[in-house]
């Protein structure tokens, strides 16, 4: 089988880094377009903060951690990636697997290649990956994290 897209979801966790030589292998193998999603976590709504903080507080702390997901993005791409003939950066706000699968919906990549736990993996297996993997119309492939 070959692979034309490929989606790699991340949280920037060093979890999640390590599926990236397997994104890189594949890509460098195959040619293929290499999709990366970072996912925002939605700040909701709050009860009394103290002081003044409205939604325009929650907006520019969302753009600060957005641009600062692009610059790592960036640094990710162009140190591991330069190998693929195309890279292409995402970033999302919301659930993350809810957004992984949105993306995978619209871009349909031939294979996600994701870590079986990101940043705040505790268990063997985690949530978000459990879930793409049991709703990903496409194939999954999961890298245990040591």
């Amino acid at each position: 089988m070959a692979f034309k897209k490929i989606l790699w979801p991340t949280d920037l966790s060093e979890n999640a880094a390590q599926a990236l030589p397997f994104v890189s292998s594949l890509s460098e193998k195959y040619q293929t377009e290499v999709h990366v999603l970072y996912v925002l976590e939605a700040i909701g709504p709050f009860g009394a903060w103290y002081g003044e903080f409205d939604h325009s507080h929650v907006q520019q702390m969302q753009e600060i951690e957005r641009k600062k997901a692009e610059e790592k993005l960036e640094e990710i791409c162009s140190g591991h990636l330069d190998g693929c003939p195309l890279y292409i950066r995402h970033t999302a706000i919301g659930d993350p697997a809810g957004e992984i699968l949105k993306l995978v919906d619209k871009e349909k990549p031939d294979l996600v290649v994701m870590a079986t736990r990101g940043r705040r993996g505790r268990f063997h297996f985690g949530g978000v990956t459990e879930k793409v993997v049991k709703h990903s119309p496409v194939a999954v492939l999961t890298i245990p994290v040591k």
